[in-house]
């Protein structure tokens, strides 16, 4: 099962990551952006191509 992983030092402010992927696994709490629903992604990967480079990794558990 894919599951995204941030690294929040490449991250920073990066919210666009919020709308690029296609089944909203992410969300902002706190200011913050969170993996809230990992069990929903589905590995396109849509979120690491687009973020900065090394700020989201998509991993096969």
């Amino acid at each position: 099962m894919p599951r995204p992983v941030i690294n929040y030092e490449k991250l920073g402010k990066y919210d666009e990551v919020l709308e690029i992927c296609p089944t909203q696994v992410f969300e902002k709490v706190n200011g913050k952006i969170v993996v809230k629903r990992p069990q929903d992604c589905i590995g396109c990967r849509a979120c690491e191509a687009n973020a900065p480079e090394g700020a989201i990794t998509v991993v096969d558990n």
